[in-house]
């Protein structure tokens, strides 16, 4: 049976020990996750993490080596026409027949998925501010990027796949991207966004999923993922900064002159009895960014591997 029925979630896509072998190095290793309906999944990882291979198999484009991938309930790999008309697809790198206008290539790639919404096209082609009446060898790479947006997004499909779609955009265009794709997630469609810009997951996303070297090393919200790094503590005071290096989850404590800060995981309440003890005239605490978790499981590490591994098609 490769059709399973979605469950009370709402599951639009779901892995189960999703793995991908090329030669002796496995680019994707037991990956399992669920995304539900309406739902934003950033999925992050540096270059040779597995990104392009998860996103090639949820596609139906290779083979998996182990396990399997559903959307809507269909196995990608062998209901792969069905699959297809219920999703778009944005690539990173927009690869378009450059004797066409923008315009016929929109009209050419809304034939190609069998449906667009007129109306929200020509709606994006005014925010993304895209001139459609050139010819597409004429575009800038974010032009052509343009194309691919707003192509996906007019399908209204259930389920977009994004792959570094605001590769080669300038910021007020990453705004209409933005607005997009909170359009798409409030009309119920399900994102599933693989992007290096941080500050866009955070903005986007309603869960985030990490990958270490083929591996889905944390998945959950970001206030769930908090626990990966430290919150982040300045104080002053009318005196001398009290001793706090040796409490409990305490670490890179820096005084200078009056002003302390300091970095602390799990509980912070003898941190702050302590630091109240001195009177401070000012305490701020900050969580960290999504920039700073990443950080946390990357940093200092040797995780880039060979990219072009896990580019060899199969």
């Amino acid at each position: 049976m490769d059709r399973i029925e979605e469950s009370s979630m709402d599951v639009v896509l779901r892995t189960d020990g999703l793995s991908k072998n090329y030669g002796a190095v496995r680019a994707l290793d037991g990956l399992t996750l669920e995304v539900g309906r309406g739902e934003v999944l950033g999925y992050l990882g540096p270059n040779g993490a597995g990104k392009t291979t998860t996103i090639r198999l949820l596609l139906g484009l290779i083979t998996a080596s182990a396990g399997s991938a559903q959307a809507f309930g269909q196995d990608v790999a062998q209901h792969k026409a069905e699959v297809h008309a219920r999703l778009a697809y944005v690539p990173g790198e927009a690869t378009l027949w450059p004797s066409l206008t923008g315009a016929e290539t929109l009209h050419l790639l809304g034939r190609i998925h069998g449906q667009t919404d007129l109306g929200y096209r020509d709606l994006l082609m005014e925010r993304f501010d895209f001139d459609a009446s050139k010819k597409v060898r004429t575009y800038s790479k974010g032009n052509r990027q343009k194309i691919n947006l707003i192509a996906a997004f007019a399908t209204r499909a259930d389920l977009l796949v994004l792959d570094e779609p605001t590769s080669g955009l300038d910021p007020l265009m990453e705004q209409a991207f933005r607005q997009a794709v909170l359009e798409a997630k409030g009309n119920g469609q399900t994102v599933f966004l693989s992007s290096h810009i941080l500050d866009e997951v955070e903005a986007l996303c309603d869960r985030v999923a990490i990958l270490r070297a083929g591996r889905l090393a944390e998945i959950g919200t970001l206030t769930q993922m908090r626990h990966l790094s430290a919150l982040t503590v300045d104080a002053s005071f009318p005196g001398d900064p009290p001793a706090v290096g040796h409490l409990p989850g305490v670490s890179a404590v820096q005084v200078v002159g009056r002003h302390l800060t300091c970095q602390v995981i799990g509980p912070v309440d003898t941190l702050l009895s302590v630091i109240a003890a001195a009177h401070p005239s000012m305490l701020l605490s900050r969580e960290p960014s999504l920039e700073e978790l990443f950080l946390s499981l990357y940093g200092g590490d040797e995780v880039y591997r060979d990219e072009t591994v896990s580019e060899v098609p199969q």
